[in-house]
């Protein structure tokens, strides 16, 4: 049965437009609070990211939580792995993450985790979805939950970081700049590196509610490109808005993206003995980060796009390692879910053991050209279903004639039409997208 609100990453969408409203925010933490209390859930956490809209859906959780008999604790921004991992701790049988990830401020979203930190299964996500079907009715008032906030939340958080450096190392020799996208990680990853001795530079690590994902992040690295080389820096390393993707920059300037990240670690971990299995990545993983694990005899499989998926065929297989081009990177072996700022520890942790640079580290795989292009598409249209669109991706398969790749997909937190094509030459490869993509927004 298809979810009618859930989709790959929660509930998503633009604040002010369901289902991002007030009303339907309380009725949601109402309804998870019943189906999660007949699994014995009795806490349940909420973080956010820095996105102003964060008040007002927290405020309308917290109270449908509570009308549902559910204790409340209050994270305040916080990154959404470390959501995952303080609802672990705390032993909540339940997390909430108020954040639309690498959106701009005026979407959001609402995610929920398990009681080990995991994403909700699908079942229980339908569940949720049944019970806003029915009348919302607050317990009698001796049955209320109750609400607190923890104060110590982040500092937690940031000694559980910095346990993923090995306690022989230290990061004294490392000049390092930080983008922290006005978003979640900005009092988080500065004093992770600090405290483990490097000297760090930071940027767009100033949110006001409105500026979290502008121009900078993980999903726009120019600006920290930029400031790597202008200050020296050894390494840049950007986060997304809540902290669960990571984009890097080697001392030339260069950004280093989750496939070649994904490539480090295992690489690094088949070199300590340390790799079980293979890597996960997704259709949309460069066919280059696949050939060259090949070369070091390393399986690997494509899961379908979203980290949820990645970590639904590394427990399938029992693999430690996978991830996304966008920079979710997933080591079970260090944490649960996708973590940015351990993920980058670890990439940093195998720079001191070979005592390479970021950019030599990085050598081995060799991207092919990949173009990614984004088609807005109007509600009620099916433009994949278009007789003249399929022809035109048939038409251009042909073409590449097994030396490359086409992937068509609608975003499964946006209303757009993902189009990339992969390919040996860089201008074949975006002539095709482009062609692909004027098809698709006729069809619009």
């Amino acid at each position: 049965m298809s979810r009618k609100y859930f989709g790959t990453d929660g509930v998503r969408g633009r604040v002010g437009e369901f289902p991002i409203t007030p009303e339907f925010a309380m009725k949601l933490g109402w309804a998870a609070g019943r189906v999660l209390s007949q699994r014995g859930t009795r806490k349940v956490l909420i973080g956010k990211d820095t996105r102003i809209s964060g008040y007002l859906l927290e405020t309308a959780l917290e109270a449908g939580l509570i009308a549902a008999g559910i204790d409340v604790r209050l994270l305040g921004p916080m990154p959404t792995p470390a959501v995952s991992y303080l609802t672990h701790t705390f032993r909540a049988e339940a997390g909430i993450v108020i954040s639309a990830s690498h959106n701009p401020y005026y979407d959001n979203g609402i995610k929920f985790f398990s009681a080990n930190g995991s994403k909700l299964d699908d079942e229980i996500e339908r569940a949720i979805e049944a019970e806003l079907e029915q009348p919302m009715v607050c317990e009698t008032s001796e049955k209320l939950g109750k609400a607190q906030r923890i104060e110590d939340a982040s500092g937690r958080y940031i000694e559980f970081c910095k346990s993923h450096l090995p306690k022989h190392m230290s990061l004294s020799n490392f000049k390092i700049v930080l983008d922290c996208a006005n978003g979640a990680t900005y009092h988080i990853a500065p004093n992770v590196f600090k405290e483990l001795g490097a000297e760090v530079q930071t940027i767009a690590c100033s949110p006001n509610g409105l500026n979290i994902n502008e121009k900078c992040g993980a999903t726009h690295t120019a600006a920290l490109q930029q400031a790597v080389v202008e200050l020296g820096a050894d390494l840049g390393i950007a986060y997304d808005g809540d902290g669960d993707r990571v984009m890097m920059v080697d001392h030339t300037g260069r950004q280093i993206d989750g496939d070649e990240i994904i490539y480090m670690l295992a690489r690094s971990a088949k070199e300590r003995n340390r790799l079980t299995g293979g890597v996960v990545g997704t259709l949309m993983s460069n066919m280059g980060l696949e050939l060259a694990l090949a070369d070091l005899g390393i399986p690997f499989a494509r899961s379908s796009v979203g980290d949820r998926y990645v970590m639904e065929m590394l427990l399938e297989k029992g693999w430690r390692i996978g991830g996304e081009n966008s920079g979710h990177v997933l080591n079970l072996d260090h944490a649960g879910t996708g973590d940015g700022i351990i993920a980058s520890l670890q990439v940093l942790a195998s720079m001191i053991d070979t005592g390479l640079s970021l950019a030599d580290l990085s050598h081995g795989m060799t991207k092919l050209p990949q173009v990614l292009v984004n088609v807005k598409f109007e509600k009620g249209t099916a433009p994949l279903e278009n007789l003249h669109v399929k022809e035109v991706i048939a038409g251009v398969e042909a073409e590449l004639a097994g030396q490359g790749r086409v992937l068509i997909r609608k975003s499964g937190t946006e209303p757009l039409i993902r189009v990339m094509v992969e390919g040996r030459e860089q201008q074949q490869v975006q002539d095709f997208a482009d062609k692909i993509a004027a098809a698709v927004k006729l069809a619009s």
